[in-house]
């Protein structure tokens, strides 16, 4: 059996853990809440985390990126880029990935032949879809600033009319 088809067989347990290990970085208090992922509309984040890690694993074993990830991928990234989060924090769950898969997998399966350049693949695959990642999250980063900055912007638009401090040239 090749490596792929072991991760296949496991993947809820895989998939299990690392939607444990993206939920690490959230206050513990907030965790709970958000492991109810059947309730779509109570709880958004855990539900579209859940449903993204899944799809996301299937996409990293088919090794096909970005086109098929950027659904589940977007989902995600754009609720950790508005959160208090560091970038590093906001996407290291993905790399994540390759320890629970070593961890999964065990010795016995680690020691198999041609194991380790499978694992290979599949975690310069993960890499590839940290990077994009990473790319969605700057996009998502980038607009938020830009309506903050037209926000500010018109504040003070705003603050110099009333203040009538505009020419009419001005306005």
């Amino acid at each position: 059996m090749d490596l792929k088809e072991v991760l296949r067989e496991r993947k809820p347990a895989i998939v299990k853990k690392w939607f444990e290990a993206a939920l690490a970085s959230y206050h513990a208090e907030a965790r709970g809440p958000m492991r109810r992922v059947e309730a779509q509309f109570a709880n958004p984040v855990g539900f579209d985390l859940d449903r993204g890690l899944s799809g996301l694993f299937d996409a990293v074993l088919q090794e096909v990126l970005p086109d098929t990830v950027t659904t589940f991928l977007d989902a995600i990234v754009r609720i950790r880029a508005v959160q208090d989060l560091a970038p590093s924090e906001a996407l290291a769950f993905l790399l994540r990935l390759k320890g629970i898969i070593r961890e999964e997998l065990g010795q016995q399966l680690l020691a198999g032949p041609g194991v380790e350049k499978e694992l290979s693949v599949i975690n310069d695959v993960i890499d590839d879809l940290a990077l994009y990642a990473f790319d969605l999250y700057m996009r998502c980063r980038e607009k938020i600033y830009d309506i903050k900055a037209k926000e500010a912007q018109s504040a003070t638009f705003r603050l110099l009319q009333k203040a009538q401090l505009l020419t009419k040239d001005q306005e």
